[in-house]
């Protein structure tokens, strides 16, 4: 087993969620880590321009799934994340959200005994109909480290029987990421173009700094 960690993206949400933590363990340079794509989103504009703009770097490994149904695309990051596994193990996985990527990474590394830390913990919609509902309630369920954004995470963990020295509330990390590439998004001017009024960007300007 290797002393790098794995950090894990497959979708677009999960890069944005993963930017502030490679900000961080740069800055750091203590913990050795490698990114994984899985190749969910696997086209430039929903995956290469995302590395881009956040200025994270280009992934370490990319297992190159591409699409297909939920059950299809689920059972091919869990084949090729399982492979890399037992070839590279790590010292732990950390996942994102509520994605495929999220349940099959978490799951092979669970079946492999290695830590899963699962960022974005605790949350949820009650709808069972939404494949991102099963994937959070698995995810949670095989995590050994939960890292939650807002307090209803907690309680929905705590009532699901998630052990308390499990759990951490953390914030939200997307926020770092909005508070972080704000001054950017403003340069491009985008809301001028479109015509938004002010008062929106006012507001999301306040969001930002309220959250931050």
């Amino acid at each position: 087993m290797t002393e790098s960690i794995y950090l894990v993206a497959g979708a677009r949400p999960n890069f944005i969620k993963l930017a502030p933590l490679v900000w961080v363990l740069q800055s750091r340079g203590s913990l050795p880590f490698q990114i994984v794509h899985t190749g969910q989103h696997y086209d430039r504009a929903m995956s290469q321009s995302f590395f881009d703009v956040l200025n994270i770097p280009e992934p370490d490994i990319n297992l190159e799934v591409g699409s297909g149904t939920q059950s299809f695309q689920t059972a091919r990051i869990l084949e090729r994340f399982d492979d890399l596994l037992q070839a590279k193990p790590p010292s732990a996985v950390v996942v994102f959200g509520d994605v495929n990527s999220t349940l099959a990474c978490s799951l092979a590394a669970a079946k492999r005994q290695i830590p899963v830390v699962h960022v974005e913990a605790g949350l949820r919609s009650f709808d069972r109909s939404m494949p991102e509902e099963i994937n959070r309630l698995v995810t949670d369920a095989l995590s050994d480290l939960l890292l939650v954004s807002e307090n209803s995470g907690l309680l929905h963990l705590q009532q699901e029987g998630i052990p308390a020295e499990k759990v951490r509330l953390v914030g939200n990390i997307m926020i770092d990421s909005l508070v972080r590439m704000q001054p950017k998004a403003l340069e491009r001017q985008t809301a001028a173009r479109l015509g938004w009024n002010r008062a929106i960007m006012h507001c999301l300007h306040c969001i930002a700094i309220q959250c931050g």
